[in-house]
């Protein structure tokens, strides 16, 4: 089943009638709404600003809130044959966990409190295609749920592959060999606006959960423990204004383009944190590239 229909009340049961003038069954349907909740189908940016927390979990040892995150996320989306295209930029601040300060540096209580530099994550481009045919999470239909004016869509990544940075090479940043983490997203909008044909970007707020290896800038290297992040999402109708002050004058400053989305197609891209990091780290020590 694609999806859970709640058009009623809770206590009916876990399915309902199809809606007669949205049903989100239909492929194609379901297609364009998850398009106008998620972005804006007229071609103009849209940005998501996404505050949380992270947390690490150490086998024995306990859970600890150790930053607190702010994000930003730029994008763009553009219809072509295949489906739509996402343009899309990204970056994410570590914080303090109290005062929410944007963190350059960073004292880790897992080593003893020993002074670390903190590299915000900066993933430039992310770019993709939402297909109209496949077997892939950003084809559809995508599994959601619908009650009253709300509907709620699911996109779970299981992620698997080489590591950016290897154990051998990379001792004290890398966690492993392979990557293996999980992305989940719950993307929410309203029946109402995927209905109105003068809403082009219907409002938005998401949740995102992310359980991976350590940060590499930690320097955990493969020591027993996992992260976990929590953020809430939400699309800012007003654009970019609408941030805190403090987060937008220190992007300005620092981080300006993920303030707009990409205008170049080179292909599918998804820049990660760790490649970036390996790119720094190479650098100062002077290895070319592979």
């Amino acid at each position: 089943m694609t999806g859970m229909r709640m058009l009623g009340p809770l206590g009916g049961g876990p399915a309902g009638p199809k809606d007669p003038e949205l049903d989100l069954d239909d492929p194609e349907t379901n297609f364009n709404a998850m398009l106008k909740i998620r972005g804006d189908i007229s071609g103009k940016d849209f940005i998501f600003a996404f505050p949380g927390v992270a947390w690490a979990m150490v086998p024995g040892d306990g859970n600890t809130r150790v930053f607190k995150t702010f994000g930003i996320g730029a994008g763009r989306i553009e219809e072509v044959p295949e489906g739509w295209r996402i343009y899309s930029r990204e970056v994410l601040y570590f914080m303090d966990p109290d005062t929410g300060a944007i963190l350059e540096d960073w004292s880790n209580p897992f080593l003893g409190g020993r002074k670390v530099e903190v590299f915000h994550i900066a993933n430039d481009p992310v770019n993709g295609v939402f297909s109209r045919e496949g077997s892939s999470v950003l084809s559809p239909p995508y599994p959601y749920i619908a009650y009253g004016d709300d509907i709620v869509f699911r996109w779970d990544f299981f992620i698997h592959r080489p590591a950016a940075m290897s154990r051998k090479d990379y001792p004290v940043y890398s966690s492993g060999d392979m990557d293996m983490h999980a992305e989940l997203w719950g993307i929410r909008g309203r029946r109402s606006d995927v209905l109105n044909p003068d809403i082009t970007s219907g409002a938005c707020t998401m949740s995102w959960g992310r359980v991976a290896h350590w940060l590499p800038f930690m320097e955990m290297g493969n020591s027993p423990g996992e992260m976990v992040f929590h953020s809430q999402c939400v699309k800012l109708l007003g654009g970019v204004t609408e941030l805190p002050r403090y987060v937008l004058d220190y992007t300005e400053k620092h981080f300006p383009k993920y303030l707009e989305a990409p205008t170049e197609w080179n292909g599918p891209q998804m820049t990660s944190q760790a490649g970036e990091f390996k790119r720094m780290i190479d650098a100062r020590a002077g290895k070319a590239e592979d």
